[in-house]
């Protein structure tokens, strides 16, 4: 059976590459995209990757997961640290939930050191750049493995 994976991206990540490459890397939110398309292609995975600047559409996402997909790996990015609205409606999903961010969140300024997405994710993975999003999804590849059996 082939799982679907919902990848959502908060606010401002449409602009990687060109935002603050020295604390987000060069890579484009495209080139994300592709690399992990490519990598849930090999784990089995329909991959479902989106992007939005607006907390609504991403809660709209969240919500339309809960029908649709075994699992969400979710960069909220501003929206870690002030969406109770987002935090809620993860807390809906019932399937895996991966938080990745670009930086390691902890080693900056401390507003950005308590993320309300991390206090419903299965797990988080930050500071490794855009390669977060494939270790997610290979993490994701070993639960789903752990479970078949």
């Amino acid at each position: 059976m082939t799982q679907t994976v919902f990848i959502l991206n908060g606010p401002n990540l449409n602009l990687l590459g060109e935002r603050e490459p020295h604390i987000y890397g060069h890579e484009t939110l495209a080139m994300i995209e592709q690399n992990c398309i490519a990598r849930g292609k090999e784990h089995g995975f329909s991959i479902d990757f989106r992007q939005s600047n607006i907390e609504g559409e991403i809660i709209n996402s969240v919500h339309e997961a809960r029908k649709k997909a075994q699992a969400i790996i979710i960069n909220p990015a501003g929206f870690s640290f002030t969406s109770i609205a987002l935090l809620d409606s993860l807390k809906a999903f019932d399937g895996i939930k991966l938080e990745v961010h670009l930086s390691n969140i902890h080693r900056r300024e401390a507003i950005y050191h308590n993320s309300l997405v991390s206090k419903t994710a299965d797990a988080v993975i930050a500071g490794l750049g855009a390669d977060g999003y494939i270790l997610a999804l290979d993490a994701l590849a070993r639960k789903f493995a752990a479970t078949a059996k």
